[in-house]
């Protein structure tokens, strides 16, 4: 369980990041009626693909080394290490940092931002859509396999 923060939550923050992100989804809106693009086409499969690779991603966002560059500059700790807090500044800088330490808040963004992608850009959507989903399926098996083994090895003693 979390640590419960002690100093004001950035409300001002908050709202504007809540902001950008409608504010993002209206001009995707807008752009998909300007070019044609209708969002109606998505299928039941592209919603569990799209379900698939905002979980991947935003986990990368979250947790992963590689991406501990993104969240260093909004965190207290090493990133690097995943020993990491957002910082108590009480301003946008806090606000950032709780939303990408955060996989659930990150999975919000990920998946409007793919969704977008899918239907602004329908061939790189679909790569970028699919690919992360793929490697998410693949955590999901890496795990999975590692428990049946170490069953399988309990089993074997």
């Amino acid at each position: 369980m979390a640590e419960r923060r002690t100093g004001t939550p950035p409300h001002q923050a908050y709202a504007a990041i809540v902001g950008v992100y409608v504010g993002g989804l209206g001009v995707a809106g807008l752009a998909a009626r300007a070019f044609g693009r209708n969002p109606s086409c998505q299928t039941t499969l592209d919603f569990a693909v799209l379900s698939a690779a905002s979980f991947k991603a935003a986990r990368t966002l979250a947790h992963d080394e590689v991406t501990s560059f993104l969240r260093n500059p909004f965190v207290q700790g090493d990133a690097h290490e995943g020993d990491e807090e957002p910082v108590e500044s009480g301003d946008v800088r806090q606000a950032i940092g709780e939303l990408v330490t955060c996989s659930r808040c990150g999975g919000t963004w990920a998946a409007a931002a793919l969704a977008t992608t899918q239907i602004l850009a329908p061939r790189f959507g679909r790569l970028l859509t699919w690919s992360l989903a793929a490697a998410g399926v693949n955590d999901w098996l890496q795990v999975g396999f590692a428990a049946v083994t170490k069953k399988a090895n309990g089993l074997e003693r």
